[in-house]
């Protein structure tokens, strides 16, 4: 897979020209929004991933087989970051999200572990309230110790989604296959 990273934008006038289908990954802090992109472009490192909550701190684009931006955007929740800069990040996504016509998916990223959370139901009203098209993802299923906690927590997230919720682990890459397959339903409907 051919798989580049374009630019790391810090203010909306730094985006990219808006000439390919754009996928946002979003979620809170240390969710797993850089492992998976990194999955799903089979680049380790082409994003840069840390346990430290508030490592991507700008809106980061990859050109992605030259058919689609994969948009690593900063996550919300805990990171330790002063609350001036955390301001800066939701006002910074908050320009991506609402101004971007070239964007088509959403992946609203959840710890499995956690489940919906406060932010997360508020990101999800958000994206429904403005018509922005969404699919939620599970993060961390393999750090889930036994098949009971699982099926319990899958549950939990799929009773405050639309949509079946996509499972992925990041430690075997586990559920890339389907996570593609949403994204090439997006490219299907666009022709």
């Amino acid at each position: 897979m051919d798989a580049e990273f374009v630019i790391s934008a810090a203010r909306p006038d730094q985006f990219p020209v808006e000439t390919l289908p754009e996928i946002a990954f979003l979620g809170r802090s240390n969710v797993g929004k850089s492992s998976l992109l990194n999955c799903l472009t089979g680049k380790t490192g082409l994003a840069f991933t840390s346990a430290k909550p508030g490592c991507t701190q700008l809106v980061n684009f990859y050109r992605v087989n030259g058919q689609f931006h994969f948009v690593d955007l900063p996550g919300y929740g805990y990171a330790r970051v002063p609350k001036d800069i955390t301001a800066q990040w939701k006002q910074l996504i908050e320009q991506y999200l609402l101004h971007r016509r070239s964007l088509e998916l959403c992946f609203l990223i959840l710890d499995s572990r956690r489940g919906w959370m406060e932010k997360d139901l508020e990101l999800r009203q958000w994206l429904e309230f403005h018509n922005r098209r969404y699919q939620v993802i599970a993060t961390k299923m393999d750090k889930l110790r036994t098949q009971k906690e699982q099926r319990r927590q899958e549950a939990a997230i799929r009773s405050q989604s639309p949509d079946e919720p996509l499972a992925f682990s990041a430690i075997a890459c586990r559920g890339v296959r389907e996570i593609w397959q949403a994204i090439q339903k997006i490219k299907t409907q666009q022709q």
